[in-house]
């Protein structure tokens, strides 16, 4: 069966939602002439199975989907998160998906930019529509027919439908701040903006009411469901997102006192393909990524990063993008306390702009969160063999550089990866996490040092620190005879070691030296700021947080990092013939980039009488 997708502010109806949800195995859906069921309204949906499956569609659109395009669509916001700071490169080769060189440029008034931001305003205002549409639903299912919930299942049906609302206007909201909010009752897609005060007082709104109607674990034990917790945790990011520093404070030291979360034991089990380990402790709000499911194109697996795997050379095969830059694997050296160099050698840390190749003579002390982070030379990639820029993993070193993408790959022994589907090998069941347990306790660092609880803010990062030291990548294998030999010709100990994951200090490791150090109490509030600042990259990198960090951080900040990544930092700039030297066409990061333009499409849809309701955002 086709499903064909409207534009997402024009339709609201269960048809799409339930369709794309749930019947990918419907081919013989239309088969009954004499029954012809060619459509699905709110009459055929008004019953349970109905406004279940409606809010399971509401759920799907947390990532791309084929009917939604790709890849400015994707759960992670790799692009417009990590591409568009300082994180990565688009990667590939410069005439590859051309939308992304112009949204690393910041180059956003191009069509071609366009193009990817109306994707993204698309994917979140189709889960708006759907979340509406459950919501509806129930209302009509409760009133029609009482005895089809209980008290109980129904609000939980609303809580999660009020909350996955509240997310897809987050969402949109970091992206373009001054935007639309959309309610159930309301029919008319052509509203004007609201300032981004009002988007994030309507926000928390949609998140308290949530939270009294979710039950404290997920429905159904399901685990992938919004929770209470969820919603409380949620409305402590969105708090410190908006400035509320003291309101963060309250929300979020309940969730870290009371809630149900916890670190997962070493940092190789966060993102991962393992099932043991999926939905750990850590486990906040993830899009729950499903491989071998029958869908049979691979569709419900990780779409939105399909692109972002070593290239032909390796076991993946395609395509190469999203590769962390060298001020992102600089960023990982630590000094003799085995603390960031970035905060103790300001002047230097980003000097070298040489491949850091992983091996005997490079001692160079680094954080162990490197070589979860990034594929480098020189050391395993996860269970997959040894990494070899050289050797074809990557697509185009002049374009991109010789690292990549690390995090979003599944281990050989997971069995996570896809049998199916365009380029299966770049297609699994590792869960995309959009908020995890580490991502909250930084945040309440961050509330802790602007309300001046310096000690509360140093206990919780070396918490996260303390886990950061726990393993370091091992051996692990090769993916076939010919690439298991070349990891023992490197490291012969690697015949009879086949872990994955190692201590830090483990003899088997001859590619890096790992040292992770404690802070002393913060005794100023600047560098506790800076050292907060930066312990949340070093543990998010790669997770599409980067921009929007920068950017909450306020002008000056965002533009003294975004500027000086290109232009010069730490002894070493981005647009240079020994780095990337197209970064010098990138316009200066100024007021105007602190939101992305409002696409076009948006702005001349939301016309009436000749007068477009949707302002765009300053300087577009």
């Amino acid at each position: 069966m086709k499903i064909v997708s409207k534009h997402p502010l024009l339709v609201g109806t269960a048809l799409l939602t339930l369709a794309t949800g749930a019947l990918y195995g419907c081919k013989d859906f239309l088969s009954n002439a004499a029954a012809p069921q060619g459509t699905l309204d709110a009459g055929t949906l008004a019953n349970r199975s109905g406004v279940e499956g409606t809010l399971i569609g509401a759920y799907r659109t947390l990532d791309c989907t084929s009917a939604t395009g790709a890849w400015g669509c994707a759960a992670s916001d790799w692009v417009f998160g990590s591409v568009a700071a300082d994180d990565s490169y688009k990667g590939s080769n410069a005439t590859d998906q051309p939308p992304v060189n112009d949204i690393e440029g910041y180059h956003w008034g191009t069509p071609d930019a366009d193009s990817y931001l109306e994707q993204k305003w698309q994917i979140s205002y189709e889960g708006v529509v759907r979340a509406n549409s459950a919501l509806r639903l129930l209302k009509q299912v409760v009133t029609s027919s009482p005895g089809e919930f209980s008290v109980a299942d129904a609000n939980g049906v609303a809580g999660e439908a009020l909350f996955l609302r509240a997310h897809y206007h987050f969402e949109a909201w970091k992206m373009f701040g001054n935007i639309p909010y959309y309610r159930e009752d309301e029919t008319d897609f052509r509203k004007a903006n609201e300032t981004s005060a009002l988007v994030v007082a309507d926000i928390l709104k949609d998140l308290d009411s949530a939270i009294k109607l979710l039950p404290t674990t997920p429905r159904n034990g399901q685990k992938g469901r919004a929770s209470q917790w969820t919603a409380k945790a949620y409305k402590g990011r969105v708090q410190v997102y908006s400035g509320d520093y003291a309101g963060a404070l309250v929300t979020l030291k309940d969730v870290k006192n009371n809630g149900p979360y916890a670190l997962e034991t070493s940092y190789d089990h966060v993102w991962t393909g393992f099932a043991a380990l999926a939905n750990g402790p850590e486990t906040i709000w993830a899009f729950q990524a499903s491989a071998n499911d029958g869908e049979p194109n691979g569709n419900n697996a990780n779409f939105g990063e399909r692109l972002n795997f070593p290239y032909s050379g390796s076991h993946f095969g395609c395509c190469g993008f999203n590769q962390p830059s060298q001020n992102l694997v600089n960023f990982y050296q630590v000094d003799v306390n085995g603390l960031p160099l970035a905060l103790s050698s300001a002047a230097t840390w980003n000097a070298s702009d040489a491949n850091f190749v992983g091996g005997p003579a490079n001692v160079t002390p680094v954080d162990p969160r490197l070589d979860w982070t990034a594929g480098r030379d020189g050391v395993p990639y996860k269970d997959w063999g040894l990494y070899s820029s050289a050797g074809g993993w990557v697509r185009d070193l002049g374009n991109g550089g010789p690292y990549s993408p690390k995090k979003n790959a599944e281990e050989q022994a997971s069995g996570a990866e896809s049998k199916v589907g365009w380029q299966n090998t770049q297609l699994n069941s590792v869960n995309i996490h959009l908020f995890r347990y580490a991502d909250l306790l930084l945040l309440l660092a961050e509330a802790e040092v602007e309300t001046n609880d310096l000690a509360g803010a140093t206990a919780i990062v070396n918490s996260i620190r303390a886990r950061a030291g726990v393993t370091a990548q091992g051996c692990g294998k090769g993916s076939d005879a010919a690439t298991q030999a070349a990891l023992v010709a490197a490291y012969p100990a690697c015949a009879t070691d086949s872990r994955m994951a190692v201590p830090i200090n483990d003899p088997s490791i001859k590619w890096a030296v790992y040292k992770v150090g404690q802070y002393p109490t913060f005794t100023d509030q600047a560098y506790a700021r800076e050292a907060v600042r930066t312990e949340r990259r070093l543990e998010l990198a790669m997770e599409g947080q980067r921009f929007f960090d920068l950017r909450r951080w306020g002008l000056a900040y965002a533009a003294a990092a975004i500027n000086g990544y290109i232009n010069g930092e730490g002894g070493g700039m981005e647009k240079s013939s020994a780095r990337r030297l197209y970064k010098a066409g990138a316009e200066t990061f100024i007021a105007r980039h602190m939101f992305y333009p409002i696409p076009s499409l948006e702005v001349s849809l939301s016309t009436i009488g000749g007068t477009k309701r949707l302002a765009q955002n300053p300087g577009w």
